[in-house]
């Protein structure tokens, strides 16, 4: 565990933030001007049973949550009187079945990089266009209402008690929630908007859960949450901060879409980690997309739901750890950005990171990683820009796509996440792009959202023109590139791709 000391008065009133993620959970603490005064962290276990599967323990993931709380107002000097709400940002899709009674979960929760589904996604391919046409998600493994067809058939006991309501589901928050509200002893069963948009099971435009999807899928609507906005006090803390509402909840990318205060249509964030996420706001329209980018809802405070474009790419920092861990090229990932400085260009090479094929826009699985233009004048400094590289030219495709399927043209982009500390990424980002690319003054944007959701719910934020006021630009890159080299270098990048497709054909 660990935590980071701020110093705050005794008598402030801050917003606590849940934000629990793939690898760890953490509780950060802030104040009406959107500073964090405390923090504390705390990893979890991770499970691979076999080849395609990924899980967790939720039951570990609750007891992270009752640490990291208290550690965080400690560090802080605050007592649980000095919260004002809780929010909740989590990972998206990973899925949790539970007994109401006992509080125990009946298995370790199948998270969302698991793969077990694709027999069930494979068997829905025929009625694509139901699930398209009422949930916007296209069937694949990387929903929840799949895993929780899987769990109901293959553990035992689990229909039979969903059926009658003794077993419960959730994604992350709806676990959080249920326990922090008093679990088996009256915990309240709900979950945000956000999240059950990413389940297969809930009609986008009504934003209920749809007979028609629930019967598909074999869930039985018995075990699933109540739906509610990103913003609404659902219950009151019992043992871990008594009285305190739980105020707030939102999936991670909607969290840092709010966090950055993207409110209006056109306005788009993305986030660097493992991978990228690009959410872009388009209003009150639900944006069909050609290119297979995801619709979804962005945030719903108060009665008018706001809707999100997405598109996800797979490997962004996960190739600057391949580059460093695979191949050895440099001893800590902050090295590259001082190797592709070493030169001042790729030297013709490009790098296709299609280690799992490609995703949006392209979606071919066929796809293997490429690295194209190697001649021997090139070097690891020219690899190593060409790594960078790759996550621009992916962002260029994802945004190109989602301008074109929106109509909303993006004019600059929001940055968050651990890759934005790379100042030449950003640079070739905004050369890319020719967009202004704009990274915040806090890097916490997925955990701020979520504490902006819960405070907007107890009217400690009046509203969203103060959140706005919160933003601080910290840094900025402006395009610097020649528009004819930019054009000569997309044609490459193009080309490169083409060469990654086909590799994994029989």
């Amino acid at each position: 565990m660990s935590a980071t000391g701020r110093g705050v008065p005794q008598s402030e009133r801050v917003v606590a933030a849940i934000d629990q993620g793939t690898t760890s959970t953490r509780c950060l603490l802030f104040t009406r001007s959107g500073r964090m005064v405390g923090v504390a962290q705390r990893e979890h276990r991770q499970y691979f049973p076999a080849p395609g599967r990924a899980e967790h323990d939720a039951a570990e993931i609750w007891r992270a949550v009752t640490r990291v709380v208290p550690a965080a107002l400690r560090q802080a000097g605050l007592g649980p009187e000095n919260v004002a709400a809780l929010g909740i940002a989590n990972q998206r899709e990973t899925t949790v079945i539970w007994n109401r009674h006992t509080g125990v979960p009946l298995a370790r929760a199948i998270t969302w990089q698991d793969t077990r589904t694709d027999g069930i996604v494979a068997g829905l391919a025929a009625d694509a266009g139901l699930y398209t046409q009422v949930s916007g998600l296209g069937p694949a493994t990387y929903f929840a209402g799949p895993r929780l067809q899987w769990l109901l058939d293959h553990v035992p006991g689990a229909r039979d008690g969903a059926e009658r309501g003794d077993v419960l589901f959730g994604t992350i928050e709806t676990w959080l929630i249920w326990q922090l509200t008093g679990g088996p002893n009256g915990g309240v069963h709900v979950t945000d908007v956000t999240n059950a948009s990413r389940t297969m099971l809930m009609d986008l435009r009504t934003r209920e859960w749809s007979p028609t999807l629930c019967a598909a899928l074999r869930v039985p609507q018995a075990m699933l949450p109540t739906l509610v906005p990103n913003a609404q006090v659902y219950g009151r803390c019992t043992d871990l901060l008594p009285g305190v509402p739980v105020a707030g909840a939102l999936g991670d990318q909607q969290a840092a879409l709010v966090g950055q205060t993207c409110f209006a249509p056109g306005e788009a964030k993305c986030t660097y980690g493992t991978g990228a996420f690009l959410l872009k706001n388009t209003g009150s329209r639900i944006a069909g997309s050609e290119a297979g980018l995801i619709p979804t809802v962005g945030y719903l405070f108060g009665d008018e739901p706001v809707y999100a474009l997405e598109g996800s790419i797979a490997v962004t920092g996960s190739l600057v750890r391949w580059f460093r861990d695979a191949l050895g090229m440099i001893a800590t990932a902050p090295r590259i950005e001082t190797l592709a400085l070493s030169v001042p260009d790729n030297g013709g090479c490009y790098v296709v990171p299609a280690f799992s094929g490609l995703y949006a826009p392209r979606w071919n699985a066929d796809a293997r990683g490429v690295i194209v233009g190697l001649t021997s004048y090139i070097h690891r400094g020219h690899l190593a820009r060409a790594v960078l590289e790759a996550t621009a030219w992916q962002t260029r495709e994802v945004l190109d796509a989602m301008n074109a399927d929106s109509g909303l043209p993006v004019t600059r982009l929001k940055v968050d996440g651990g890759m934005t500390a790379n100042h030449l990424l950003m640079q070739c980002l905004a050369d890319v792009l020719d967009l202004t690319v704009e990274r915040p003054l806090g890097s916490e944007a997925v955990s701020l959202g979520a504490a902006y959701a819960a405070g907007l719910a107890v009217g400690y934020w009046p509203d969203l023109e103060v959140l706005r006021r919160n933003w601080h630009r910290a840094a900025a890159w402006e395009p610097a590139m020649d528009p004819d080299v930019r054009d000569r270098e997309h044609a490459n990048w193009r080309r490169a791709v083409e060469r990654s497709m086909g590799w994994a054909r029989p």
